[in-house]
């Protein structure tokens, strides 16, 4: 793996990579129908989550024109809605908005802090402005600027989306660090011409071995302590 040398600017993926999506859902759709049991809760959240893996797969293949994260979501808490039963419409719209209220790893905060007294720092999410604002505040993440996909309108890993977090940086792709769990998301981001970083997380998509990411590191420390010390 290469040496994380050069780096000027670090972008973050950050459902799934510094929020933990699955447990936040999981517990939004608990909250909701208080009588599922795990199995049910689970079957629930696979509802949700194929939901907007194929909306936004449509939105990318052009068989669907662009809709926001907001819209997908409360496309998904209908259908757990009709799933379990849920009537009330207070209960359905609050579930509508989990995705803004997803706790965050416990070293996220803390390692962006650090971070951000070395590098500038962007957050590059495809969830909506509006939502990325929300779930910024409530996991407490702080960065010098968020972007959102909704910008270009589209979803990653649509090159488009990684060309906002360069021009953003204002430097050469490869003076900008692309860190997420998800080795689908590194590979458009090393397409792009990105550097790029795979930080594990329980619910991340693993490298395989044919991928070529510059670093691996076990969580948010170890790639801190890494790009402090470069």
């Amino acid at each position: 793996m290469a040496e994380l040398s050069g780096i000027e600017v670090v972008v973050f993926d950050v459902l799934g990579t510094l929020v933990d999506e699955p447990s936040g859902l999981r517990a939004a759709l608990r909250d909701a129908v208080p009588a599922a049991d795990d199995a049910a809760a689970d079957e629930l959240l696979t509802l949700w989550q194929r939901h907007r893996e194929r909306e936004e797969q449509r939105i990318g293949q052009g068989d669907r024109t662009y809709a926001n994260t907001e819209v997908i979501d409360a496309e998904a808490a209908q259908q757990v809605a009709g799933r379990a039963g849920l009537t009330d419409p207070a209960v359905i719209a609050r579930l509508a908005t989990a995705g803004q209220r997803l706790p965050p790893w416990d070293d996220s905060v803390a390692g962006l802090a650090r971070l951000a007294q070395r590098f500038p720092v962007l957050g590059l999410s495809n969830a909506s402005r509006t939502a990325s604002l929300r779930l910024n505040a409530h996991a407490g993440l702080r960065w010098h600027q968020a972007l959102s996909a909704e910008a270009v309108p589209a979803y990653k890993p649509s090159p488009r989306v990684y060309q906002l977090a360069v021009e953003a940086a204002g430097c050469p792709p490869e003076r900008v660090l692309m860190v997420a769990a998800h080795a689908w998301d590194l590979r458009a981001a090393r397409t792009s011409g990105m550097r790029t970083a795979y930080v594990r997380r329980p619910s991340g998509d693993p490298p395989k071995p044919s991928d070529t990411f510059d670093q691996h590191f076990n969580g948010l420390h170890e790639l801190v302590a890494t790009l402090v010390r470069s």
